[in-house]
């Protein structure tokens, strides 16, 4: 917050548990409410864990309130052509993806892991 920007950073998994209990936890509540007033929300492991049909229906509902509100950064191991499958429906995954490329610069990286390659000690070279 340097410069005046609000930052909030979580994980899906994270985001989900959130999200879920929005309605019957204070705690919940708030953090979203946080995370909706922010200038910059990164969403972190995109794809890892899956979700239900329900949770992409919240995810789509939080994407669409940040929608040309706040920058969203998103990491994900899974490319845009296996996101129907994870969030279980291609007509919300459609509606997402709308939402989060309009306006957006979007980085494909390939390559070996950072945290690996930095690793050697555990995982020696062969």
């Amino acid at each position: 917050m340097e410069l005046g920007y609000t930052v909030y950073f979580t994980t899906m998994d994270e985001l989900m548990r959130d999200l879920r209990a929005e309605q019957i936890s204070t705690r919940s509540k708030r953090r979203i409410k946080h995370l909706k007033s922010a200038a910059l929300v990164i969403i972190d492991e995109l794809g890892f864990l899956p979700i239900s049909i329900a949770e992409a229906n919240l995810f789509f509902q939080l994407i669409n309130s940040l929608y040309q509100h706040s920058s969203v950064i998103i990491t994900s191991n899974k490319g845009f052509e296996d996101w129907p499958k994870y969030f279980g429906d291609p007509v919300i995954t459609t509606a997402i993806l709308d939402r989060l490329c309009h306006k957006s610069e979007l980085f494909n990286m390939f390559g070996d892991s950072y945290r690996l390659a930095h690793r050697n000690t555990i995982f020696p070279a062969k």
